[in-house]
């Protein structure tokens, strides 16, 4: 591993990084400087070493005996949004939804509205096509730059990114640092009405004051997760610590004493109470990486 110019710590604590705020510790994290930085750390990394991007830690489950490898963390020299003409952004990795939604609205570019409320980064959203409120990262993505595993830097344009429901074709390792994002020529005043209507949604159904981390299961096809959940008898179910928010019964919560560990068996038994009352799988849309603890039955 060779010595970067960017923050490496080891065995640092991932809960604190993490909306559920559980979770063990990371064997390394890197906070690459650049990404000359990140490109020339990877390339000198061991390849069996695992490597995964942490963004602002929400839908992500964080097994309670840690990660192995690097987990890397986009920092500030990555949280930078630009315009690139009248109607396109270039947007780094580390960028919130919420920063690249707002200066869409100061440019006078709609479209890219719904951003305001996806709790991620612009690396983690491209990833995983993120969406919310009928939109799509695919309806507004020209192409991203991608650090690969290798510490090759790709561009990848939106045709060769493989997008299905909250899925790309990137494969395991590769980190996400820039995107282009298109909308359309939009009044700055409307899309702030948009965005106002977004988030007086979000806190009207969501428990976005808790220690949660987003919606926990993807929609089945013809159907919504949180209705099955309900339908199921899980609303407000408890595990330890961990609860079925009674608000939206798609997401779980860490009620203050929660182990990751809770929180998973918790979306398992969910997962079990639908199948035998529906028939349906649902599947997990939360990430769950690390090593449980031994003995843990998650």
């Amino acid at each position: 591993m060779i010595a970067p110019r960017g923050r490496l710590t080891a065995d640092a604590p991932l809960a604190p990084l993490v909306w559920f705020k559980t979770g063990g510790a990371a064997q390394w994290l890197f906070e690459p400087a650049d990404s000359d930085d990140l490109c020339a750390f990877l390339a000198g990394l061991d390849p069996a070493v695992p490597v995964m991007a942490l963004g602002l830690g929400s839908n992500l489950i964080v097994r309670d005996g840690g990660v192995p490898g690097v987990v890397v963390r986009l920092g500030k020299a990555f949280a930078t949004v630009e315009r690139c003409d009248a109607t396109s952004l270039a947007c780094g990795g580390g960028a919130s939804g919420i920063l690249v939604a707002s200066a869409a609205r100061d440019q006078g570019i709609a479209g890219l509205e719904f951003l305001r409320s996806i709790p991620g980064t612009v690396g983690g959203f491209c990833r995983m096509n993120g969406g919310a409120y009928g939109r799509e990262v695919k309806d507004i993505l020209v192409d991203c730059d991608v650090v690969l595993r290798s510490g090759e830097q790709i561009c990848v344009p939106l045709a060769a990114m493989g997008y299905r429901y909250r899925h790309s074709a990137l494969p395991a390792g590769a980190i996400v640092i820039a995107a282009r994002f298109r909308g359309t020529p939009g009044d700055a005043a409307a899309i702030q009405v948009e965005m106002d209507r977004i988030t007086a949604a979000r806190e009207a159904s969501q428990p976005l004051r808790s220690k949660t981390g987003g919606s926990t299961f993807k929609n089945p096809a013809g159907h919504k997760a949180w209705e099955l959940i309900d339908q199921a008898g899980c609303r407000g179910l408890t595990l330890g610590g961990a609860q079925v928010s009674e608000k939206h019964t798609n997401f779980l919560i860490n009620t203050g004493t929660a182990t990751s560990g809770e929180i998973e068996a918790l979306g398992e038994t969910v997962r079990d109470k639908v199948r035998a009352a529906s028939g349906i799988d649902l599947h997990w849309e939360i990430q769950r990486v690390g090593n449980p603890v031994p003995g843990d039955d998650a």
